[in-house]
């Protein structure tokens, strides 16, 4: 029997993108206001005012530059996630990304926040992404396809 990652890695591509673009929706209000249900900000200020506990070092200008960052990373790595563009190269930063956002949680609320979040989890999946050796139904099998079929002729 052959052992096939086709299906295992679209869900965890898809999974692991939507789980980056929800956050996002969710800072930037689209999933409600807050307070709402399953709602964790609800806006960009108190994103802001959440991402200034785990970076308490930075004033506040820094503060709002280091989530726009993070949320045009968190957005940028989603999108290109689900559409298997770059995508060893996406799961490496959804990885590295997911384990600074748990590292810094860790160390500035406390070990429960990052279990909370599934910042854990959602690192060692990026990684195990990252080592799957090939993305069917994604742009960058699109590309492998096409570069092959160049070099045959």
């Amino acid at each position: 029997m052959k052992n096939s990652f086709r299906v295992p890695q679209l869900l965890l591509r898809i999974t692991l993108g939507v789980g980056f673009l929800t956050p996002v929706f969710d800072r930037l209000g689209f999933l409600g206001p807050f307070g709402g249900r399953n709602i964790e900000w609800g806006n960009w200020e108190n994103f802001i005012n959440y991402t200034g506990t785990l970076m308490p070092f930075l004033d506040r200008p820094a503060v709002n530059i280091m989530g726009g960052i993070a949320t045009f990373a968190e957005a940028t790595i989603g999108i290109l996630l689900i559409v298997g563009f770059k995508t060893r190269q996406m799961a490496i930063g959804s990885c590295l990304l997911t384990l600074a956002f748990a590292t810094s949680m860790s160390i500035f609320i406390g070990i429960k926040a990052p279990i909370n979040f599934a910042t854990f989890p959602f690192s060692a999946a990026s990684l195990l992404l990252a080592t799957i050796p090939v993305y069917a139904w994604s742009i960058d099998a699109l590309s492998t396809r096409g570069a092959q079929s160049h070099a045959a002729l």
